[in-house]
């Protein structure tokens, strides 16, 4: 029953549904060739509630409390005064990956161009980004790899099981940016995969996570203008 869990909440089948639902409505991921900023804000934000969802109603079957899976015996502040250095942590563990494998193998830098940036074409399109990635990048996203670390760490071969495995499914999910993108992403899914289990509590990760996204956006921002 873990492993079906473990594989129901790994995002695939729920950002699959999704996108299939909303092509049958008649709203297709591009637009005049571009990727839809509508499309990715309902998808990311529906993902979202629904995996978020799915996970508390499998801890409630269960019978465990989501307090203890996601917050531990940790005080929210407190933690999410450690996750604010920690956005430091993880840019510089992007830049101290990504730059030696462009150097070293450069032909792992296999998109020209990270397709998201498309979605930043206006400061309104930034904003709604923005919003997608708070919600679905920093909290939905490491509220799903502690639900899946959890169930590793008690049924499915230990913590260090599923950090491997959650690590290198988050940077497969990410392969739209380049497999040195996924490189470095899969490594950061570590980071903060390792933070967690360390804890016992998700909410640095998620301050640390979000906090790396946004500087993201206001990096690209920058250096478009």
């Amino acid at each position: 029953m873990a492993f079906i869990e473990v594989l129901i909440c790994s995002d695939f089948p729920t950002q699959l549904a999704l996108d299939r639902t909303l092509t049958a409505l008649g709203y297709p991921p591009f637009v005049h060739g571009r990727l839809s900023v509508g499309y990715v804000l309902t998808l990311s934000l529906g993902d979202a509630v629904f995996l978020v969802g799915l996970i508390l109603l499998m801890l409630h079957a269960h019978g465990e409390r989501p307090r203890d899976v996601f917050l531990g015996r940790r005080a929210v502040m407190p933690e999410i005064r450690i996750g604010v250095p920690l956005v430091v942590a993880a840019l510089g563990i992007g830049v101290i990956v990504l730059l030696p494998v462009r150097r070293l193998a450069p032909w792992l830098h296999t998109v020209a161009q990270n397709p998201l940036q498309e979605l930043l074409r206006s400061p309104r399109d930034a904003w709604l980004f923005a919003l997608a990635v708070l919600v679905a990048g920093g909290v939905r996203e490491e509220i799903q790899r502690a639900f899946l670390l959890h169930r590793f760490d008690v049924w499915l071969g230990g913590p260090a099981v599923g950090v491997v495995v959650t690590s290198a499914a988050f940077g497969a999910g990410h392969l739209i940016q380049g497999q040195d993108a996924a490189i470095a992403t899969g490594l950061l899914g570590a980071f903060w995969g390792v933070i967690y289990l360390r804890r016992r509590s998700c909410v640095a990760p998620i301050v640390s996570h979000a906090g790396f996204d946004l500087i993201q956006i206001i990096q690209y921002k920058i250096v478009s203008r």
